[in-house]
């Protein structure tokens, strides 16, 4: 098999480790593409192309994110990851771990990881490699990767319950939720929220948001309720997606440009953080962008006067 041939056929793993380290779709393109560029001119053929290429993917990765914490720490706002609509990677057998880790909670929580720690974690606990082979990609012991692995795993596991949801379930309820939006029913809305519920944007001082957030059931059910309609009769559109493996949805103007994205995150039957990204810069690989601003400005003009 050519090099070019095996480096293909590997490129989706390639994408989906670099993605979970850096929670970037165009930095985790820029690393698997100088992946290949290193292994093209590698003057020897590895004995497994795999581990080879994976720990040269997770090494680029690695350094990207050294030098990309301190812009993320200086972001205006909050920060989320860029949004992943299909993982282009698939293993049966680990399925649920992989599902697991491309939410937009679990990429938040890794973010709170070091990036050894990150990248131990990701090709341990995700893709299941071997802790030689890990120990070759981060260039540690592989004693120093069991203990890195047991940290990043304490982390993970104490910032979230790991639920194993139904996902008929979830598209059950994100469906109910999408018909209660789009007819701007409160009482519906607030059926599926929990009491708790926040809704969050990441719009990196580039697009129109709700201040830090919007805050329990009732209020981001009148929100939601109060936007939908003058967006829809200026010709906006809500299309229902799976997004980061959760149900979502993109915004479009009436030319078809995307406005945002946006995830739901489900457990124990109700809705609790929804999370919207509206940052034109994080969606560029999804598509054209509109004007966030114009479509907002537009949508309030559309607002009926209120009785």
């Amino acid at each position: 098999m050519s090099r070019a041939r095996e480096f293909e056929e590997l490129r989706p793993l390639l994408f989906s480790i670099a993605y979970r380290i850096l929670g970037s779709v165009s930095e985790a393109e820029d690393a698997v593409q100088e992946t290949w560029l290193r292994y093209e001119v590698c003057l020897t053929r590895p004995a497994s192309a795999k581990a080879f290429l994976s720990a040269m993917v997770s090494r680029i990765a690695i350094d990207v994110l050294r030098s990309a914490r301190m812009r993320r720490e200086e972001y205006a706002g909050q920060w989320f990851p860029e949004p992943l609509l299909a993982d282009p990677y698939e293993d049966p057998e680990r399925s649920a771990e992989l599902a697991d880790t491309v939410s937009m909670a679990a990429l938040l929580l890794l973010e709170r990881l070091s990036p050894l720690e990150r990248a131990v974690f990701v090709l341990r606990e995700v893709f299941g490699f071997g802790f030689g082979e890990v120990a070759a990609a981060v260039g540690r012991s592989e004693a120093a990767c069991r203990q890195l692995a047991v940290r990043a795993r304490r982390h993970m596991d104490a910032g979230r319950a790991r639920f194993a949801a139904d996902r008929q379930a979830w598209e059950e309820l994100a469906g109910r939720f999408f018909v209660a939006f789009r007819e701007g029913d409160v009482a519906g809305l607030r059926e599926l929220l929990a009491a708790d519920v926040q809704m969050v944007g990441d719009g990196g001082g580039k697009a129109p948001l709700w201040g830090t957030g919007v805050f329990g059931a009732e209020n981001v059910a009148r929100m939601l309720a109060a936007f939908v309609a003058p967006f829809i009769r200026i010709g906006g559109l809500v299309e229902p997606h799976e997004v980061n493996g959760q149900p979502g949805a993109i915004f479009r103007d009436r030319d078809g440009r995307i406005v945002n994205t946006l995830t739901l995150d489900i457990s124990d039957g109700q809705i609790q953080t929804i999370r919207a990204v509206i940052n034109p810069d994080k969606l560029r690989h999804l598509g054209p962008v509109a004007d966030a601003w114009a479509v907002v400005r537009e949508t309030n003009r559309a607002r009926r006067p209120q009785s």
